[in-house]
């Protein structure tokens, strides 16, 4: 569940208020990683091998990357495998124990991989058209939480994010408003839209990849006035 925090009313009640979490995506690198917990990255994401998009690492760099993050922050493992066995492989290697899903799976895999002991998994949903939203509340079903995105896994070379796209945010906004688990918003948001996004959709949290990279590298500048941005949002 969300974890409020409190602010006063003139009446001198006291009433919740929902931060959105931020969580920053295709972390290349210990430093990157430091950075981004350095202006309040509640997440870090590190991708794995991936079929195309920003970011992909080998699995012993995100162990070593991972290693890095102080808690409370939390390493997220993004894989684009569909089988448990390839799943918990990558998590076996990465010690990396929250995995972001990045692709559609068969729902029925979920039995097998909530076997593995203390392991978190985040659901990709690629929101594509109407479609998605009955997609999600299966998952939700099933999921810790999901994230929406702008891929388009059907592609002959398949889109599974980092796209810079937004999709349609009124269909994010059902599938958030009829969530049984926490939701997170990633596509195409960057410091000048994160605002709108929080306002139309009102995620759990956003998390942000390519929008946020000048030459490639994480901008500390771009950084900040993202996390002002949802701040004041």
């Amino acid at each position: 569940a969300q974890r409020a925090e409190w602010c006063g009313r003139r009446d001198g009640a006291t009433v919740p208020v929902m931060r959105t979490r931020i969580k920053i995506c295709c972390i290349a690198s210990p430093a990157e990683a430091a950075l981004a917990v350095r202006h309040g990255a509640d997440a870090v994401g590190l991708v794995g091998p991936m079929p195309s998009g920003p970011g992909p690492l080998p699995l012993d760099e995100i162990a070593a990357i991972a290693a890095t993050v102080p808690p409370p922050v939390t390493p997220f493992l993004l894989t684009s495998e569909t089988e448990p066995e390839g799943i918990l492989a990558a998590v076996q290697q990465t010690r990396v124990m929250t995995v972001q899903i990045v692709t559609h799976i068969d729902p029925g895999h979920y039995a097998e991989l909530r076997q593995a002991r203390g392991l978190r998994l985040i659901q990709v949903v690629h929101v594509e058209d109407e479609a998605s939203v009955a997609l999600a509340a299966d998952y939700a079903r099933r999921a810790d939480a999901l994230l929406l995105d702008s891929g388009r896994p059907s592609l002959a070379v398949p889109e599974l994010g980092g796209t810079g796209r937004a999709h349609d945010w009124r269909l994010s906004a059902r599938i958030v408003a009829a969530s049984s688990v926490p939701v997170f918003l990633a596509g195409g948001l960057a410091p000048g839209n994160v605002a709108e996004a929080i306002r139309a959709v009102r995620p759990y949290g956003v998390d942000v990849c390519s929008r946020l990279r000048s030459g490639g590298a994480l901008d500390a500048a771009k950084l900040a006035a993202f996390v002002r941005a949802v701040a004041a949002a």
